[in-house]
């Protein structure tokens, strides 16, 4: 029989100090001084964070959590994978945030790092309300999968139309009680205006960036809970996740046009979990609704169908280029 997973308020504890380490070490060592993050700089960071999160799910959690097994290090490679898929979608409205508010390039990182810690205290209370209310009422899996396969369906049909932040009843709300400077100040969230606490345009950046990975998390939470029921496995691999967004944003920022049909793909990794955490066993529908869809499986699945994605997208902006080049060449 195999042993039970064994996660204590020291696994926790450990794993939260860590991460604030690291965060500290970020902001208050290498990114002390505001700068353009350049793309080689985000590549590093970006393999850093992969390498740290397939080293903890491979080796480090294994060591230190009693009772650890093959299945449990699939759920959580499976879960980073979904999770990060998901980000991605969430890069590409961060940089049209960025772009609509003109963020200067110096100052993004340290908005994404902010925006990323306030994600981090916000997924980690909705995962823990998820986990709390899926032990309590199990028929909750029902609603999130069908959420998902909603969500899914509604992203592959309904067009993005962009950011406006002028529909965004956060911002609205923060207008109301704190006047807004009109200017940049550096790196600074505040400011002084006629002798009053005043945001400046950067605090209202960070707020747009908050309350849209709040809408993010609402798909990409439910959809881990189609892969393990574990909260520290959930989330253990939203951080890896989140932690790695910031350089990643510095990485895919640019080349938006190279990834067109990464959202159908996501589109379809929303409805395929959605669709597995209808169908499988637990407490609720009769035997033949059920279907076990194993994790390993699970994994392929989601693999392919974001690498399928990314590769039609390539390919597709590469043939469009070349029939550029030619028309170009031709004088046409």
């Amino acid at each position: 029989m195999l042993a039970q997973l064994e996660i204590s308020t020291w696994h926790w504890t450990g794993f939260i100090l860590c991460v604030l380490f690291f965060l500290a070490l970020d902001l208050g060592v290498f990114h002390r001084k505001a700068h353009v993050v350049k793309f080689k700089e985000a590549i590093a960071w970006t393999t850093l964070w992969v390498t740290l999160s397939f080293c903890f799910g491979l080796f480090i959690a294994p060591a230190m959590a009693e009772g650890w097994t093959k299945q449990e290090t699939t759920e959580f490679v499976t879960g980073y994978i979904i999770e990060l898929s998901l980000s991605m979608d969430n890069v590409f409205v961060i940089a049209l945030i960025f772009t609509y508010f003109r963020v200067p390039p110096q100052y993004q990182h340290r908005v994404l790092f902010w925006g990323i810690l306030g994600a981090l205290v916000m997924r980690g209370v909705m995962i823990a309300a998820g986990a709390a209310l899926i032990q309590r009422f199990s028929w909750t899996l029902y609603l999130f999968g069908a959420f998902l396969v909603f969500t899914g369906i509604k992203m592959l049909i309904v067009r993005d139309d962009g950011v406006h932040p002028e529909k965004n009843p956060v911002l609205r709300l923060t207008r109301k009680f704190f006047p807004v400077s009109n200017e940049f100040e550096g790196q600074k969230f505040t400011t002084q205006r006629q002798g009053r606490l005043a945001l400046t345009p950067l605090a209202l950046v960070l707020l747009m960036v908050e309350t849209t990975d709040l809408i993010f998390a609402l798909d990409s939470i439910p959809a881990i809970f189609a892969v393990t029921k574990k909260p520290f496995i959930v989330f253990t691999s939203n951080v890896f996740a989140i932690l790695g967004l910031r350089s990643l944003y510095f990485v895919l920022a640019g080349m938006i046009e190279y990834f067109r049909y990464l959202k159908v793909g996501l589109s379809v990794v929303l409805i395929f979990v959605g669709v597995k955490m209808l169908l499988d066993p637990h407490d609720g529908p009769p035997k033949w609704f059920q279907l076990d869809i194993p994790v390993n499986l699970s994994l392929i699945v989601v693999g392919g169908i974001i690498l399928a994605s990314i590769v039609v997208s390539v390919a597709v902006k590469q043939r469009e280029q070349k029939l550029a080049a030619r028309k170009r060449s031709s004088g046409g």
